[in-house]
């Protein structure tokens, strides 16, 4: 018989007997759940150390545990399964427009060049290899956008853009330089920030070489005098200060994919 029948029809009758066998039932249903909570969170807490003691002795791949490095891959080829031109980040009216908000400054510490230019690698000139001002950067068809940053720390911003389309830049500049299958690497102009895209993600329509922000000139702390914006990855891709375009065969390097985040980046 059942913790719930125990009651006898003389106590059925007795409200106070009623009461004193209602909490012991009660006490006695709380003390099985109890016991069955520690029992499976005990073995929880045995599987899960288990499966991290596991996984930490996993072999480094790039700076992350292999199996960790898998997932990121797979989610990489996911967002690049999903990724196209008709794929646009959602545009917004001027009145969302946001004060900035710093994200990184890494490659940032001192103050923009005065004399800055920008290289691009491995396309020459009649003077020897490209290197740009921004006034012949300028002279490109400006395209503007009110986009939102979305920093991977959790928060962003709504901002206007203004500055020249990255396919723009490259269809003046490289045109023989932008298979599909091929990689773009940008760096701070010390190169102690980069990072690298593939071809499909640098061509976007959406994706700029910037120097303005809301409307005024960039300031130091937010990229000056240029910066890349890929409103379609998070603010880790959205290099600041750009010293160096590198076009590439080979997948370049990456700052935070270095540092166990997806090469990728893509919400």
């Amino acid at each position: 018989m059942s913790d719930e029948n125990l009651v006898t029809k003389a106590e059925a009758g007795n409200p106070e007997a009623q009461e004193s066998d209602d909490a012991g039932l009660v006490e006695r249903v709380m003390a099985r759940k109890t016991r069955r909570s520690f029992l499976v969170g005990g073995l929880a807490a045995i599987a899960g150390a288990g499966a991290w003691e596991w996984l930490d002795s996993r072999r480094p791949d790039d700076g992350v545990m292999w199996p960790l490095r898998l997932t990121l891959r797979a989610n990489e080829q996911l967002w690049r399964d999903y990724s196209s031109p008709r794929r646009l980040a959602r545009t917004f009216d001027p009145a969302d427009i946001e004060a900035p908000r710093p994200n990184g400054n890494v490659g940032l510490e001192n103050e923009p060049d005065p004399d800055w230019s920008l290289a691009v690698d491995g396309i020459t000139d009649a003077d020897g290899p490209l290197t740009l001002g921004m006034s012949e950067i300028q002279k490109l068809p400006k395209a503007e956008m009110i986009t939102e940053l979305k920093c991977i720390e959790g928060w962003s911003r709504v901002l206007q853009w203004g500055g020249v389309r990255f396919q723009d830049f490259a269809a003046t500049y490289a045109a023989q330089n932008t298979d599909p299958n091929s990689y773009v690497g940008l760096e701070t102009p010390e190169q102690d920030y980069y990072v690298g895209l593939d071809m499909a993600s640098a061509m976007h329509p959406q994706t700029l070489l910037c120097w303005e922000m809301n409307g005024a000139p960039l300031t130091a702390k937010h990229g000056a005098p240029l910066r890349l914006v890929v409103p379609l990855k998070y603010g880790i891709k959205n290099l600041k200060r750009i010293g160096r375009i590198v076009f590439s065969a080979t997948r370049p390097a990456d700052y935070w994919s270095e540092r166990g985040y997806d090469y990728y980046a893509g919400f």
